[in-house]
């Protein structure tokens, strides 16, 4: 009891402090500035030298807890540089409560970002001539057709909204945190690989021991945390082990239901060797994190943040 008491004094006193940091920076850096308002899609890049840097820029976004969990909540348009070795060590004299929220916090917005190309994307074949070429780039990245001398048909279009449509947060969340270690995983930090994808070009991390019979792989490598994001959207929109999700996913737009991450867990049996356990964990991650709400949020109009950091 006496540590439990003495623990939530830190927190206050840890609270306080970032408060206070978070005063002070806004009046240092005037991130959301009216020259910056003027540039409104001029990336702004800030550096991130510490937990509380990192706090005090969520305050002046106003990016916290109520604004992205409520109905229909707001997330900072935000992306980062990656995850170097300091947050390993880092992460690990954090709370846990601390560390998964930096986690979230951070990767919301990318895999929001990631979305809002797929939405953009979508809209460009409903509208677009059927085969413009445009709709047949489109086919040809989601693996519809082989190549773009293939003549498109209402049913191909059909078949490609299928593939092109937005993944559920929670669920991209939760998988990141389970396939990354939290972005402590060695993938993660050295090549930005959040969801565990595989490489068989040869030029994959390797792991310290290969699975038989599998090949020459590793694990894909990606040039930034946003790339791996738009990477395993990609591979769950155009792989056929991952039909089941399009499926299901394009019966709840037909029903005109939500897309829950919660529901299409169940259907990545196929993503780990697990199997059900691995989707039973997914769940319960999804569960335990109360990530369901995060499912309907949306972008803020804020200019773009980058953050560069040796801290992350």
């Amino acid at each position: 009891m006496k540590k439990q008491l003495s623990s939530n004094c830190i927190t206050l006193a840890m609270a306080t402090a970032l408060f206070i940091s978070a005063c002070t920076t806004i009046q240092k850096t005037s991130l959301i500035s009216e020259q910056h308002s003027q540039q409104a899609k001029l990336p702004v890049e800030v550096s991130i030298a510490s937990l509380d840097d990192l706090t005090a820029l969520f305050a002046q976004l106003q990016y916290n807890q109520n604004s992205w969990t409520k109905d229909n909540g707001e997330v900072a348009r935000l992306t980062f540089n990656g995850i170097s070795e300091n947050w390993k060590e880092t992460s690990d004299t954090l709370p846990v409560a601390v560390k998964k929220e930096v986690f979230f916090r951070l990767m919301t917005p990318l895999v929001l970002i990631a979305n809002e190309k797929i939405e953009k994307e979508r809209e460009l074949i409903k509208h677009s001539a059927l085969n413009s070429r445009a709709v047949k780039k489109l086919a040809v990245k989601y693996r519809l057709i082989k190549n773009e001398q293939t003549a498109m048909t209402e049913k191909l279009r059909t078949r490609l909204l299928q593939r092109v449509d937005i993944l559920p947060p929670s669920l991209a969340l939760a998988q990141a945190a389970e396939e990354s270690g939290w972005a402590t995983s060695r993938f993660a930090i050295e090549g930005n690989a959040f969801f565990g994808q595989w490489d068989f070009s040869g030029k994959g991390m390797k792991p310290r021991q290969q699975r038989s019979g599998l090949g020459n792989y590793g694990v894909a490598r990606f040039a930034s945390p946003l790339a791996s994001v738009e990477a395993y959207m990609l591979n769950i929109n155009s792989n056929r082990a991952y039909q089941k999700l399009r499926t299901l996913r394009a019966q709840l737009r037909a029903e005109n239901k939500a897309i829950s991450g919660y529901q299409l867990a169940a259907t990545l049996d196929k993503y780990s060797e697990r199997g059900q356990a691995y989707i039973d964990g997914l769940r319960s991650m999804i569960r335990y994190n109360k990530l369901a709400p995060i499912d309907q949020a949306n972008l803020a109009d804020n200019p773009l943040i980058h953050i560069t950091s040796d801290w992350l």
